[in-house]
């Protein structure tokens, strides 16, 4: 089944008759890619690059500096996704932050956070809120049971953003020249297909919300390359055991319903409007900045370090100086090192220092 699929892959890649780059935009399917050996089953002349589908990686160094700050108070506690401890900022990371005496707790699930606000009523309990649109709805719903609970000790700081506004602009820089977007299938569970027909409408690219599996991924390359070689652009959807073309519309409207869009700062991207998610007028005492709000200036990548551009599709991890020398997982310099979907961290795991 698998090797059917290659071949129609060669067969229309030959059909092209010219080099096809493809973006994954989703860190699993970075890692998938990996895990199947999907490179070494390509024809030459297909690329593969990663983008900026991985919620840690994108976090700012600001915000991660923000919350840095607010954990220096003693009423208060963080809570957060075991990826975001070591996410660099300015100086230091969570982490590090821990041991300078911060009480910084890793959860499994806005939910834990909650369970902690309930036990320690004196404290403030904060939970560094990240994510797309796959856990933003997660949060609203824990934040509809601390209303109802009357727990009114819980706040988020929420960096949550939302992937189609990323995905113009890379389009719109024109930094990023590809033929086609691998969709992320978690994202798509939610939003479904619609929010991405700017991608063929506006800019005639071909895009493919694909699963995780080999045949999944495999599959979608080929429906990307029918599009190419057809020279049509339209937003199809291969994930159909689980995609829905019109999403999940109950998480949406919880979602749409305690947050709404903000600009957002992404790291290597810059400020993006309309692209974060943030709490809505009547949930606002729920944001911590209500409370405190310490002003940190904005922090910049490492010298050297070549994040923001693997973000982007321009480079591919191995071109960074930094890669498996300076920045590994073990020392990360840069975000992308840190979560296990992170492109450099995905790279240094399976290619180690091998250039592709």
């Amino acid at each position: 089944m698998i090797n059917k699929v290659v071949n129609e892959i060669k067969e229309l890649k030959n059909a092209v008759g010219r080099p096809v780059r493809l973006m994954e935009v989703c860190g699993t399917h970075t890692v998938a890619i990996f895990r199947h050996g999907i490179r070494d089953l390509l024809p030459e002349g297909i690329q593969l690059l990663s983008g900026p589908g991985c919620p840690v990686c994108v976090t700012s160094i600001r915000d991660v500096d923000t919350v840095i700050e607010i954990s220096r108070s003693r009423d208060v506690i963080i809570t957060t996704f075991g990826d975001m401890m070591r996410v660099p900022g300015k100086s230091k990371s969570l982490f590090y932050a821990k041991s300078e005496g911060g009480d910084i707790r890793i959860v499994y699930s806005p939910l834990d956070a909650l369970k902690i606000a309930k036990a320690n009523s004196d404290k403030k309990v904060v939970f560094f809120a990240t994510g797309f649109e796959t856990t933003s709805p997660l949060v609203a719903a824990t934040i509809s049971e601390a209303e109802n609970a009357g727990i009114d000790n819980f706040f988020i700081y929420s960096v949550h953003k939302t992937v189609p506004p990323a995905l113009k602009a890379l389009l719109d820089s024109g930094e990023v020249l590809v033929d086609g977007f691998i969709l992320p299938g978690h994202v798509s569970t939610i939003i479904g297909k619609d929010p991405y027909n700017f991608i063929a409408d506006d800019f005639n690219k071909a895009a493919v919300i694909t699963g995780f599996e080999a045949f999944d991924i495999l599959s979608g390359i080929r429906m990307l390359l029918e599009q190419i070689s057809g020279g049509k652009a339209r937003v199809e959807n291969q994930y159909t055991k689980v995609v829905k073309d019109e999403g999940n519309l109950k998480a949406v409207s919880i979602m749409n319903e305690y947050f709404g869009p903000s600009d957002a700062e992404w790291r290597g991207l810059g400020i993006l409007p309309g692209s974060g998610l943030e709490l809505r007028g009547q949930f606002c005492h729920r944001d911590i900045r209500s409370v405190l709000n310490p002003d940190v200036p904005e922090g910049t990548e490492p010298r050297a370090c070549s994040c923001g551009d693997v973000l982007k599709g321009v480079k591919i991890p191995t071109e960074c100086s930094l890669f498996g020398k300076a920045c590994t997982p073990e020392k990360p310099v840069g975000a992308c090192m840190v979560s296990s979907e992170g492109s450099c961290s995905a790279y240094y795991r399976y290619m180690g220092f091998k250039n592709r």
